[in-house]
């Protein structure tokens, strides 16, 4: 079967969809370093995080070894609402672009959340109720991932509270509607109702927050409150684990059409939705089965992986959290007030940072206004308004489109469509407007 044969939106049959998550440390001969206790220095062990996660994501986040583990069905019940998500060959934008490339993006922003966040927001909230708490605490960059928690925690019966970025909560106040419309209770960071909090603004009144600002205040509030846990959207090991059904669903596809992708490009911030979609395809990689170019794409802003520093690092500001080995600007540091909420986080996922330091992954910068001019161009010709973070993804997959062009070379792109961006219309005028700035 040729791939001219391949639909525009393809969805996999509910009997061939995965049942299974897909853990890429299994495949790794260098594995990621194990994250420390910040006060002994020891590798940390499942006592340890106890206080702070739910069990079963504890299990998960240590577990280097299975190579793939079932979802259970209660989750399964929860996924069938929304997935699978679309596989879209992207025929328009290949015509227009005048490529010889073929296109593809799997497009995760088809649910109320908008994102690709609800796959482990879904798996999180239904291990807490499993472990019988009654209440989580998150915190948000863009606002996806509190938006997804709120909406899992709806369905599982649980009380919710999500610190947001206080630049991304000015910049999106119907992200704030959203949430709190599922009852979760929303509080821009950094706050006063927290002790890290005061000390933050203490520091800096004015400050616009950061992701390792809000991480601080969430843990800060889930060890002082009874029956209840933290919750995170990425970083950490089995946040990439749940994300991996993303990869999984695009490979089940492409296997049945017999294709082979070249390039997978995705966003990265923290690395859960680039973890999840890389995940088999670089499994293969890992295994010599493959040679595909695997590609993550983060802001110039806040580059962790093409600037950062390998090395361990605590993941919040107030540094509370484990140790972890990974690329690094700095827990202290504060990125600039750009569009790209759930990209602007200091470090990156252990896993991501090993394949990269490996030359497993390759990773790219794009600044502001490139990326919003290919999410424009993205909207015109395939007809979807993206989110800031998903352009960048597109803004790299256009490039090497173009350079398929000009080379006169045929190649498959696959890249990660993260989510829609209705909810960043302020940034999107700021463009039109031409007020953007790098």
């Amino acid at each position: 079967m040729t791939t001219k044969n391949f639909p525009q939106r393809y969805f996999l049959p509910e009997e061939e969809q995965p049942k299974s998550w897909l853990n890429i440390r299994a495949f790794m001969k260098n594995k990621p370093a194990p994250m420390l206790h910040p006060g002994t220095k020891q590798p940390i062990t499942a006592a340890d995080l106890e206080p702070v996660f739910c069990k079963a994501c504890i299990g998960q986040e240590l577990d280097e070894t299975t190579e793939f583990i079932p979802i259970p069905d209660g989750i399964l019940e929860f996924y069938r609402a929304y997935r699978p998500a679309p596989l879209i060959r992207a025929y328009f934008l290949e015509k227009a672009l005048g490529t010889p490339a073929e296109i593809y993006y799997k497009h995760e922003g088809t649910n109320t959340s908008g994102s690709h966040k609800l796959n482990s927001a879904a798996a999180q909230a239904f291990y807490a109720k499993q472990d019988g708490l009654t209440g989580l605490t998150t915190e948000t960059g863009a606002g996806q991932w509190g938006s997804a928690m709120a909406m899992a925690c709806a369905f599982y019966g649980l009380d919710l509270t999500v610190y947001m970025v206080k630049v991304s909560a000015e910049q999106k106040p119907y992200r704030k509607a959203l949430i709190e419309t599922y009852g979760a209770e929303l509080i821009p960071s950094p706050s006063s109702t927290t002790e890290c909090g005061k000390k933050i603004l203490e520091k800096d009144p004015n400050t616009s927050g950061s992701l390792g600002c809000a991480i601080s205040e969430a843990i800060e509030k889930a060890v002082h409150t009874p029956k209840c846990r933290y919750v995170l959207g990425s970083v950490l090991n089995h946040v990439l684990l749940h994300q991996s059904i993303i990869g999984l669903e695009c490979k089940i596809a492409f296997d049945k059409y017999g294709i082979k992708p070249d390039i997978i490009i995705g966003c990265a911030g923290g690395g859960s939705n680039l973890g999840g979609l890389i995940a088999p395809f670089a499994a293969e990689k890992l295994q010599g089965k493959s040679d595909a170019r695997l590609i993550a794409v983060e802001p110039s802003s806040c580059p962790s992986l093409t600037e950062g520093k390998f090395d361990y690092d605590f993941g919040d500001t107030a540094q509370t959290t484990p140790l972890i080995k990974m690329y690094t600007l700095g827990c202290d540091f504060i990125p600039s007030s750009s569009h790209v909420g759930g990209l602007r986080y200091h470090g990156m996922n252990s896993t991501i940072s090993q394949l990269y330091h490996d030359k497993i992954l390759e990773a790219r910068t794009a600044k502001q206004t490139e990326v919003f001019e290919a999410a424009v161009k993205f909207a015109k010709i395939e007809g979807i308004l993206p989110a800031p973070e998903s352009s960048h993804a597109i803004k790299i997959a256009i490039d090497e489109a173009m350079e398929c062009k000009r080379s006169g070379e045929k190649k498959t792109i696959l890249f990660g469509l993260t989510g829609t961006g209705y909810f960043d219309m302020s940034a999107y005028m700021q463009y039109n407007d031409k007020s953007m700035k790098d």
